[in-house]
């Protein structure tokens, strides 16, 4: 499956939000900076996303963009289908059928198979929220971070 540049920085920002614990707004030059995402590109992708009803914002000094919903009510797919349309990482192979070969052998059988795929592919997307992710990550840093021993007599 492949997604744009601006769909995998839209995902980027979204979970930069997700993973803050200060419910106060983020500027928009922590996200660009955390994420190494150009600051004008974020600047369009931030606007969209608060037109699809994703991130908030605020003007001014004490400004920035939040969540708009809770990480746990927003998912992966959903932010995947707004920045870059549908989602069919097989289209071009379950789209035989249409160009007039289904008589080859085994057609029938490789676009049940593709679309086996799609579908769980869209069931991963579907199912998957951003608090999910934070939490993958923190355990997976949690884990790597080394035990160091606090003793006192």
């Amino acid at each position: 499956m492949q997604i744009s540049s601006k769909c995998s920085y839209a995902l980027r920002a979204i979970f930069v939000l997700a993973e803050r614990t200060d419910p106060g707004p983020l500027k928009i030059a922590e996200i660009a900076e955390r994420q190494k995402i150009p600051l004008k590109f974020l600047e369009a992708i931030l606007n969209q996303l608060k037109g699809g009803g994703f991130v908030r914002s605020q003007r001014g000094v004490e400004g920035g963009y939040w969540l708009a919903r809770p990480a746990d009510r927003i998912m992966i797919g959903e932010v995947l289908r707004f920045i870059d349309g549908p989602i069919s990482p097989f289209d071009g192979a379950a789209n035989q059928l249409s160009l007039g070969e289904s008589e080859l052998p085994g057609n029938e059988a490789f676009f049940q198979f593709w679309e086996q795929v799609d579908q769980a592919l869209s069931g991963v997307v579907d199912q998957t929220t951003f608090a999910d992710l934070v939490r993958r990550d923190r355990s997976r840093r949690e884990e790597e971070e080394p035990f160091v021993a606090n003793w006192s007599i």
